[in-house]
């Protein structure tokens, strides 16, 4: 057996602190994935680096660890921003964020501050004014933020671009240019891409020095993993498509599903239509607000929600255990998506389904698109019967209430429990579900039996001594 501390693929034969390796111990980790153990310590000697790898490969916590070990949180009088990471969008900053708030939790006094659109700029101003260590941000809301005058750089260390490949797609490449010009000269750039398109050649010529080029292909576990997923592509044509989907939830009966749409129309479209039919559905696209999106992806993970209909742009970096089922409404034209989708169900050696409604003209991309995902030809093409789908038991077990403090209140899910199962609350623990806390506010999911009386208690007890505000989200 290999001594991990002489191993390059074990955490302790990295330079990093005591703390750094308790935690990763504490959260299970062992062994570095391909991306970590080959970007991490190239990070710590203070190196730029390209490192190209797909998502869900570990990639966050390759360039959070160097991070968390370069900054000075007990140092910094002033909290200066020491570290800067960019994502394409808010769904993704907001995992990110998560990410580093769970790597750094030993670290007293870190403040981490997300910086993205879709809510107000005054209180993350009141925030960097406060002083912040590390900022995630879109490069719209940080380019906002220095034109304004309320975001100070200079003291900045390492700026991460994370998924750049995506930004450039989305058409950031000016706000990405003015973001990284008015960064110290004297600093660290990663960049983090799925793919490397020549604006990923180019960016890294313009701002990068010296760059270490770090490629993970895809491993036979990945592939390995994927082929456990049943694909089967159901050809109907397009005014039958609702149907064909009614008959697929009516049929499998899904926990969690995610069904992907190609545009936002269709999203909010099919969202109506399924809600009109007793289904339990939510809609998430890039024209919610971010209150919006944290109460849909809030009420995913704690099972208030059972479907989810998605574009991809809004999905990415959306990462649920457990996943029973992914249905393509519209196939995607891109290979690589149509893998990534996929790839969301099957996970941690489990089986998974993932459904495509097709075309009769798609019918010559389904070889492509089964095989890209390593599935061995085990895909199924069948054609889609009509016939009258009688959906039932598509509700959700579970029900979202809001509490209108969070973690900036000092709020913690333990206070919430608490406040449910104690003397006052009298709820039995297994009546509650998943409780979130975000800055100013949190979710916990109730069984909806209870879910009625559980706002009244909370609405007429206290939580940490004190009178707090619950209600149903909206």
């Amino acid at each position: 057996m290999s001594n991990p501390k002489h191993d390059p693929n074990y955490f302790e034969s990295l330079n990093v602190s005591p703390d750094t390796l308790a935690l990763v111990k504490e959260l299970g980790y062992e062994k570095m994935t391909p991306i970590q153990a080959e970007s991490i310590p190239s990070l710590l000697e203070g190196r730029d680096l390209i490192g190209q790898s797909k998502t869900g490969s570990g990639k966050t916590a390759a360039f959070t660890i160097p991070i968390l070990e370069r900054i000075h949180v007990e140092q910094s009088a002033f909290r200066d921003v020491q570290a800067m990471i960019l994502c394409p969008t808010r769904e993704l900053c907001t995992q990110v964020v998560r990410e580093v708030r769970k790597l750094g939790r030993k670290r007293i006094g870190l403040q981490v501050l997300e910086l993205a659109g879709g809510v107000p700029v005054g209180p993350q101003a009141r925030s960097l004014e406060t002083g912040v260590h590390i900022v995630v941000g879109t490069p719209g809301r940080v380019l906002d933020h220095l034109t304004r005058g309320t975001l100070n750089l200079s003291a900045l260390e390492i700026i991460v671009l994370d998924e750049a490949d995506r930004m450039l797609d989305m058409g950031f490449q000016a706000e990405m240019d003015q973001v990284m010009s008015a960064l110290p000269e004297n600093r660290q750039t990663v960049l983090f891409s799925a793919t490397f398109p020549l604006g990923i050649q180019a960016l890294s010529e313009r701002f990068q020095n010296n760059a270490v080029m770090v490629k993970i292909e895809q491993s036979s576990e990945d592939i390995e993993s994927l082929s456990t997923v049943e694909q089967t592509f159901f050809v109907v044509e397009e005014k039958d498509k609702v149907e064909c989907l009614l008959q697929l939830l009516s049929r499998e009966k899904p926990e969690t599903a995610i069904v992907f749409c190609n545009f936002k129309a269709t999203t909010f479209d099919l969202t109506r239509e399924l809600a009109s039919l007793g289904v339990s559905v939510a809609c998430l696209n890039g024209d919610l607000e971010q209150r919006e999106r944290d109460l849909v992806m809030a009420r995913f993970r704690n099972q208030s929600v059972r479907i989810l209909v998605a574009t991809d742009v809004a999905a990415r970096g959306i990462d649920i255990a457990g996943l029973d089922l992914v249905v393509n409404f519209e196939l995607s034209q891109k290979r690589d998506i149509y893998t990534h989708r996929i790839g969301r169900t099957g996970r941690a050696g489990k089986s998974g389904k993932a459904f495509s409604l097709i075309l009769e003209r798609e019918k010559n991309k389904v070889a492509a698109m089964a095989n890209s995902s390593g599935s061995a030809g085990s895909e199924q093409i069948i054609d889609f019967v009509k016939g009258i789908p009688e959906v039932v038991d598509l509700e959700a077990k579970m029900q979202t209430l809001l509490i209108l403090e969070g973690r900036k209140n000092k709020m913690r899910p333990g206070d919430i429990l608490g406040a449910l199962t104690g003397d006052a609350g009298g709820l039995q623990g297994e009546d509650i579900g998943k409780i979130e806390i975000h800055d100013f506010y949190a979710y916990v999911a109730v069984s909806k039996t209870v879910a009625k009386l559980a706002l009244e208690r909370l609405q007429n007890g206290r939580i940490k001594g004190r009178k707090v505000r619950v209600e149903w989200p909206r």
